[in-house]
C-alpha cells in the first residue's frame, strides 16, 4: 500500500497564498506522476496540476501563472504553492501519485485524503 499524508491548507483571504504539501510513503518503488486535483461543492473532481518524475509541468488555464508545482524525488513529496488566491479556488484540494511498488510491476493510482482550501474575507 501507499499512504498519502496532506498538510497546508486552510482559510486564507483573497489575494493570499499557501503552501500544499504531499508525502507518499509505504511499499513504493518508484512514482511516475505526482499531482493535485480539487473538487468544490457540487462540482466534479478537477486537475490542477502534475509534474513527472523528470520535472514536467501541466497546469490547469484557471491556474497558470499562479500556482506551481513542484517535487522532491528523494522524499517523494509533492508541492503545491498558491499564490494570488481567489474565491474560486475553495475547494478540497487532493493529491495524487502513480507508483509501481516493485520493480517491473503495474503503476498504481493513489489518493491522499483531501486538504480544505478556503479563500474568503
Amino acid at each position: 500500500q501507499v499512504q498519502l499524508v496532506e498538510s497546508g491548507g486552510g482559510l486564507v483571504q483573497p489575494g493570499g497564498s499557501l503552501r500544499l504539501s504531499c508525502a507518499a510513503s509505504g511499499s513504493i518503488f518508484s512514482i511516475n506522476v505526482m499531482g493535485w486535483y480539487r473538487q468544490a461543492p457540487g462540482k466534479q473532481r478537477e486537475s490542477v496540476a502534475v509534474i513527472t518524475s523528470g520535472g514536467s509541468t501541466s497546469y490547469a488555464d484557471s491556474v497558470k501563472g499562479r500556482f506551481t508545482i513542484s517535487r522532491n524525488n528523494a522524499k517523494n513529496t509533492v508541492y503545491l504553492q498558491m499564490n494570488s488566491l481567489k474565491a474560486e479556488d475553495t475547494a478540497v484540494y487532493y493529491c495524487h501519485a502513480r507508483a509501481r511498488r516493485v520493480l517491473g510491476g503495474n503503476e498504481y493510482d493513489n489518493w491522499g485524503q483531501g486538504t480544505q482550501v478556503t479563500v474568503s474575507s
